[in-house]
C-alpha cells in the first residue's frame, strides 16, 4: 500500500510529486479542515495502488495515489480522493467504502467506515463542491500552463528568427549613437577652439589696454616731475654761468697783480739765494776732497792687508 520494497516512500516523478502534494495540500486546507469543527478529530490516510510495472523487478511503480479523510464528530463525514499517475490533471472523489474496494480485499481504513451511515450529507456536499472547485482550478491552471508552454515555444522560435534582426538593429543603433557622439565631440572641439581663440583675443586686448593705460598714466605722472627737473636744471645752469663769469673775471683781474708781484720779488729772491748757493758749493767741494781722501786710505789699507797675507803664506 503506502510502503514498497526497498523504500519507505511512494516513488513518484518530480512533476507528479509536486502536483500531488500541491493538490492535496489545497484540498486539506480549503475543503477538509474548514468543514471539520474539531480539528484534532480530523484523520487522514494516504497511500498508493501499485501497478504491475516494476523497477529492476523489485520496486513497484504506483498506478494510483489516494487520500482518505475522516472527521470524527457529531456532524462527521468521510471522503476519498484518487489521482492516477499517468495523468497529472486527473483528480476524482469517492466514498471511503468505494476507495476500500479499490484496495486489497478486507482492508478497512477507518473503524466502522468512520460512521458513514450517519454522516452529514450537507457537509459532504459542501466538501465535494469545494473539491470540485479546486479540481476546476487545477484544470484551468493546467490549461494555462499548456498555453504558456505553447506561447513560450512560439516566443523562443520568434526569438530565434528575430535574433539576427535584433542584432542588426542593435548594430545600427550603436553606429547611430557613435555617430551622434562623434558629431557632438566634433562640435565640442570646434566650440572649444573658437571660444579659446576668442578668449585669447579678449585677454590680449585687455592686456594691451591695461598696458596702454599704464604707460599713459606713467607719462602723465612723470610730466610734472620732468617740468620741475627742467626748471631746476635751468636754474642750476644759470648759477653755473654766473659762477663761471665771476671766476673768469677774477682770473683776468688776478693775472697782472701776480705778475707784478713776481717781477718785483725776483731781485730779492735772487740776492737772498747767493749765500745758499755758495754754501752748497763749499759743501760740495769739501765732500769731494773728503771722498778722495777716504778712497786713498781704503786702497792703502787694502794693499797693506794683501801684503801681510802674502808674507804670512811664505
Amino acid at each position: 500500500m503506502a510502503t514498497y520494497t526497498l523504500t519507505n516512500a511512494v516513488p513518484l516523478s518530480p512533476s507528479l510529486s509536486k502536483s500531488w502534494h500541491r493538490d492535496i495540500g489545497r484540498v486539506v486546507e480549503q475543503a477538509l479542515v474548514p468543514h471539520c469543527s474539531k480539528k484534532d478529530h480530523l484523520y487522514l490516510l494516504a497511500g498508493a495502488i501499485p501497478s504491475r510495472a516494476r523497477v529492476k523487478g523489485k520496486l513497484s511503480v504506483p498506478e494510483t495515489l489516494w487520500l482518505a479523510a475522516c472527521c470524527d464528530d457529531p456532524e462527521g463525514w468521510s471522503l476519498g480522493i484518487v489521482k492516477t499517475t499517468n495523468d497529472d490533471s486527473s483528480f476524482a472523489d469517492l466514498t471511503v467504502r468505494e476507495l476500500e474496494k479499490e484496495l486489497l480485499v478486507g482492508v478497512h481504513l477507518f473503524k466502522g467506515s468512520c460512521g458513514e451511515d450517519n454522516q452529514s450529507q450537507e457537509k459532504t456536499r459542501a466538501i465535494l463542491q469545494a473539491v470540485s472547485q479546486i479540481r476546476s482550478g487545477e484544470q484551468v491552471r493546467a490549461s494555462d500552463s499548456q498555453d504558456a508552454t505553447e506561447r513560450g515555444l512560439v516566443r523562443r522560435v520568434a526569438g530565434i528568427i528575430a535574433a539576427p534582426f535584433i542584432k542588426l538593429l542593435e548594430l545600427l543603433i550603436y553606429v547611430f549613437v557613435e555617430l551622434v557622439k562623434f558629431v557632438f565631440y566634433f562640435l565640442w572641439l570646434v566650440i572649444k577652439r573658437v571660444c579659446g581663440t576668442v578668449l585669447d583675443g579678449v585677454c590680449n586686448l585687455w592686456n594691451g589696454v591695461v598696458s596702454y593705460l599704464k604707460n599713459i598714466t606713467m607719462v602723465l605722472i612723470s610730466i610734472p616731475y620732468d617740468v620741475g627737473r627742467v626748471i631746476v636744471n635751468i636754474f642750476m645752469g644759470f648759477l653755473q654761468i654766473v659762477e663761471d663769469v665771476a671766476s673768469l673775471t677774477y682770473r683776468i683781474l688776478r693775472i697782472p697783480v701776480g705778475f707784478v708781484l713776481h717781477l718785483a720779488a725776483f731781485p730779492y729772491h735772487s740776492i737772498c739765494a747767493i749765500p745758499s748757493v755758495l754754501k752748497d758749493m763749499a759743501n760740495g767741494i769739501g765732500g769731494t776732497f773728503s771722498l778722495v781722501i777716504d778712497a786713498t786710505a781704503t786702497i792703502l789699507h787694502g794693499f797693506c792687508y794683501l801684503a801681510g797675507h802674502i808674507v804670512k803664506r811664505f
